[in-house]
């Protein structure tokens, strides 16, 4: 079983999806055994705890630098014995240290089809306000690895959902979300722990 943890900033709807898959029982190779939170009123802390797994909030204020948030992060992640990332609405960046020791291993959810609308300062609602300003007929969700490139990792899972007269950025996110994030999300946890799971068993 791949140990799993859950990087949160906000609401953790897409962290709701992963516990929904997991609970039904689609996620079979693993297991969310943490949520990392950069915010201690992230209400993703009580859907986590709702689901009896373990969180720990480590925020980027709380160190003096940089450095020391990545190494607090990396060794949350090594004490818990973790094997695989998620990021699921994350807003912190994800350091050097943790995308070196998590090669091929931390996950992201982004809300639009990569290369479009990406990269940095695209995140939450911004994302869907530019797909607007831009006339797009076609938006969605993209899950890829995370490499040192904001969204610029290997992309894993896509799925399009169309932009409708009238859309408004809050209408669209929640559009995306429904259609697109909470789908391919869990199917790209089970698709890579599945890999790991095999991996590991051929060590």
């Amino acid at each position: 079983m791949i140990r799993i943890a859950v990087m949160v900033s906000g609401g953790g709807t897409n962290l709701q999806a992963l516990l929904d898959a997991e609970a039904a029982g689609k996620i079979p190779a693993g297991k969310i055994v943490l949520t990392v939170a950069s915010r201690g009123d992230a209400y993703a802390l009580k859907r986590a705890e709702a689901a009896g797994v373990k969180t720990k909030v480590i925020s980027r204020k709380s160190f003096a630098s940089t450095e020391d948030f990545d190494q607090a992060v990396l060794a949350c992640m090594k004490e818990n014995q973790i094997e695989l990332i998620v990021l699921a609405g994350y807003l912190s960046m994800v350091g050097k240290p943790l995308i070196d020791a998590y090669p091929k291993r931390i996950l992201n959810i982004h809300p639009s089809l990569i290369p479009s609308f990406c990269g940095k300062g695209f995140y939450g609602l911004k994302v869907h306000e530019a797909a607007l300003a831009r006339g797009v007929k076609v938006t969605g969700a993209t899950v890829h690895y995370v490499n040192e490139i904001t969204d610029g990792g290997e992309i894993l899972l896509q799925k399009p959902v169309n932009v409708l007269p009238g859309d408004t950025p809050e209408v669209l996110q929640q559009r995306v979300m429904e259609e697109a994030e909470w789908q391919i999300l869990p199917e790209a946890v089970k698709m890579v722990s599945e890999e790991l799971e095999k991996e590991k068993n051929h060590d």
